[in-house]
């Protein structure tokens, strides 16, 4: 490889420079499209699996692999940051009248966080390549908003392996890292991939409440409670409210019954993935109240913003209807004439939830 000592010496001084900027794991893959990565995908979007993800099948030749996006790309690289929770998630389904944030948005938006840190290390690594003698390199960076699939690069990358629950595993950080990715024209020793580790367990698979996975390592996320409260639009199946229980926002379930977090480092957790106080333990009674304008005061700054106060409330009424909670059905009953459909139609079955208990 040319400029193998220099080029070392850069990437030395790059991933400690990561690490100052917050970022737990870091791992280098070739940049050659993968033909089994793509096939998997072509697979799942074909079994319809990505549901009204239009977005997953609209650019799926791009996504195939990172020369596909760009051809001039001769190495990614995969970095993560910790969110490793303090509390077991799990704990809050026996509390059925308070609300179940994923743990993910229980701190600052982490689209934000992560592009700022990438924004910051491209700008040095291009820095430093020109001091280096390397040229004025091109890099490109992505968090989760591009046809990017972070997950089976970061696999690549030797930061972690997708596990049964199609999810990044950590052996030291388990399944709580956001991903972030770098595509460059320098070009670097890549890292060995990482292992499959999961064995023959399938906790996250047992644990799944809307079984949305047909088998280990395909998800179907038109089952997905993730994807149930937060991507889909209008009412929400009834064969999947009662299952939500005080889910309002995601879920942490495969996740937080994987093995592999007893080794999790909270301590590398990044700061501004800290829970806010007032979105750990939420009351439905006081979520149920909000108007827009109240809804995006809550949550400025906050993932759980990007989907808008209708779809939340319905969620929460869900949530209102699976509490036997009969003190929010006052609440319940005010939006039943609320102006979004959705809202209505949850409100209707939650009084119905809530008025045939005893």
């Amino acid at each position: 490889m040319p400029n193998g000592p220099v080029i070392d010496r850069l990437r030395a001084e790059f991933e400690e420079e990561a690490g100052r900027l917050g970022f737990a794991v870091i791992g280098f893959a070739p940049a050659a499209d993968d033909p089994l990565r793509a096939e998997r995908l072509d697979r799942w979007l074909e079994a319809g699996h990505h549901g009204t993800m239009e977005w997953m099948a609209a650019r799926a030749d791009v996504r195939r692999g990172p020369q596909s996006m760009w051809p001039e790309t001769k190495s990614v690289i995969a970095l993560g940051m910790s969110y490793a929770p303090a509390v077991d998630p799990i704990v809050l389904e026996s509390e059925p009248s308070r609300a179940r944030i994923s743990v993910y948005a229980q701190g600052r938006d982490y689209h934000d966080t992560v592009k700022k840190a990438l924004k910051a290390l491209a700008r040095w690594m291009v820095a430093r390549a020109k001091e280096l003698g390397l040229g004025e390199p091109r890099l490109k960076v992505f968090v989760d908003t591009a046809p990017v699939m972070e997950k089976p690069l970061g696999e690549a990358a030797g930061i972690g392996w997708q596990g049964k629950h199609t999810n990044l595993v950590s052996r030291e950080h388990g399944s709580w890292l956001f991903l972030g990715a770098i595509y460059t024209t320098l070009e670097f020793a890549p890292d060995a991939p990482h292992e499959d580790r999961c064995g023959s367990c399938r906790d996250c698979q047992d644990a799944c409440p809307t079984d949305a996975f047909p088998q280990p390592y395909v998800l179907d996320a038109r089952r997905c409670i993730s994807y149930l409260t937060i991507e889909h639009e209008g009412p929400i199946p009834e064969e999947f409210r009662k299952a939500m229980g005080n889910r309002i926002y995601g879920c942490d379930d495969c996740l937080a019954v994987c093995p592999w977090n007893k080794f999790a480092d909270i301590g590398a957790r990044h700061k501004a993935f800290l829970p806010r106080a007032e979105l750990v333990a939420p009351r439905l009674a006081e979520l149920l109240c909000l108007d827009d304008t109240a809804f995006r005061r809550l949550f400025s700054g906050s993932p759980i913003k990007r989907v808008g106060r209708d779809r939340f409330v319905r969620n929460c009424l869900i949530a209102a209807g699976n509490s036997g909670d009969r003190a929010l059905l006052e609440q319940v009953e005010a939006l039943r004439e609320d102006s979004d459909p959705a809202i209505a139609d949850a409100a209707c079955w939650a009084q119905r939830e809530l008025t045939r208990m005893t």
